[in-house]
């Protein structure tokens, strides 16, 4: 048994097998089978009608997807098989849920997340909850980065409480920031993704892009401002209510967090997992909740998180 698929745009066939045909690498990972490039076709030979089927749905969503963006990583398409998988239409993504930041554009790998564009598009706040690899805090640092290059908004904070695990940050070395550099680092490696490190360095040296420890927002009114409160599984109950209320006018927060790595001492409850009960029927706010199966990472990534979830 054979099967082709036929891209009549050579660089769609480009962007799909991506460089030096990493992408086709992956696809026989994933089918389970050898593929070739011949011309301008990806050809399966085979006897295996499940892996014929599944190439047959997985080239026509891929070619679909390469038509709307300069690159496809891998894990757009573990989510295309996910999304075969389940049934889902991914093709029903729409195209005008795109963070655009300067000449770049980031696209929704998945239903969920166009919810969550969505969501930072309309809500002044929005809450991301979910596990790790589902892109809550790469979305949020690239929706900040887009309002604040089309000045839309004048500043972007970022902050996360510091839980410390037997070292105090005064015994860290450096200056403020440097103290809360290593905390922040899943932060400044989202807007290195879009952003190059000496833009970056620029906009912070501008004083554009501020970080601010949780605890020193206390009494501020923040105006013309994209907050993001990374790791918000980790704050207290008033450390959320004392954010939440910093809020000025024109600016919003986007509140990430994983409520199963909570690192408060037991005896304290975590502040998100409290706003989430408060909150969720609160006009301007939006709740969005991720699953192990909205992960985008790796597979690998999404087991681990599938196997945990059954403990």
């Amino acid at each position: 048994m054979s099967a082709g698929f036929v891209f009549e745009n050579p660089q769609v066939l480009a962007t799909v097998c991506g460089p030096n045909d990493t992408n086709i690498d992956y696809l026989e990972t994933l089918l389970g089978c050898s593929l070739s490039v011949r011309g301008n076709r990806i050809e399966y030979n085979g006897e295996d009608k499940k892996i014929s089927d599944a190439f047959n749905s997985i080239l026509p969503r891929l070619q679909r997807l390469a038509s709307i963006s300069e690159d496809i990583s891998q894990p757009e398409i573990l989510m295309e098989f996910k999304a075969i998988e389940s049934e889902e239409d991914s093709s029903s993504l729409s195209k005008k849920r795109i963070i655009t930041i300067g000449t770049r554009s980031v696209y929704p790998k998945s239903p969920k997340q166009e919810e969550y564009i969505a969501a930072m598009d309309s809500s002044q706040v929005v809450f991301a909850v979910g596990p790790a690899g589902t892109g809550k805090t790469f979305l949020a640092v690239s929706h900040c980065l887009g309002e604040l290059l089309s000045g839309r908004k004048h500043k972007i904070i970022l902050t996360r409480p510091v839980v410390e695990a037997g070292e105090s940050l005064g015994f860290l070395p450096g200056d403020l920031s440097q103290k809360l550099n290593p905390y922040l680092k899943p932060l400044y490696d989202s807007m290195e993704a879009t952003l190059s490190p000496s833009t970056v360095k620029r906009l912070e040296e501008t004083g554009q892009i501020e970080i601010a420890p949780l605890a020193y927002m206390r009494g501020r009114s923040i105006t013309n401002s994209c907050i993001i409160l990374d790791e918000a599984q980790n704050t207290t109950v008033s450390q959320m209510k004392m954010f939440l209320t910093r809020l000025g006018e024109n600016s919003c927060a986007i509140i990430t967090g994983d409520t199963t790595q909570i690192d408060l001492p037991n005896e304290k409850s975590s502040g998100l997992i409290d706003a989430g009960n408060r909150l969720s029927d609160v006009e301007g706010i939006t709740f969005i909740r991720f699953t192990g199966r909205d992960t985008v990472r790796s597979r690998i990534v999404q087991r681990i998180i599938d196997a945990y979830e059954k403990r």
